[in-house]
């Protein structure tokens, strides 16, 4: 376990925010950015990871596009698409980075 900088898991103040407000819970990253048990701090709110693992895009279902503040599967990818200018692949592999509040 360790403390980590928001930054690293949490890449945009937007996203940040949204995890401060309790509308994202989890993220999904191309690589691990932390492990089970870090902790981080986003304004005085102390947030833990409580699961890392492996995934494949296709596995992603509508709970985790709203769980990262998507109202669906279809509007996430497209959110992915135009955000990191690349096309949706099913069998693309990302690692799943799940949080909650601690404070």
């Amino acid at each position: 376990m360790a403390r980590i900088d928001a930054a690293e898991l949490l890449p945009a103040a937007r996203i940040r925010q949204m995890a401060l407000e309790g509308e994202i819970t989890q993220l999904h990253r191309g690589d691990p950015h932390a492990t089970e048990g870090d902790t981080f701090v986003i304004e005085e709110t102390v947030f833990e990871v409580t699961n890392v693992e492996h995934r494949r895009l296709g596995e992603l279902t509508d709970e985790d596009a709203r769980a990262e503040g998507s109202p669906n599967l279809e509007a996430y990818k497209r959110r992915i698409e135009a955000t990191h200018d690349t096309e949706w692949d099913d069998e693309s592999e990302v690692v799943l980075h799940e949080f909650e509040s601690r404070s």
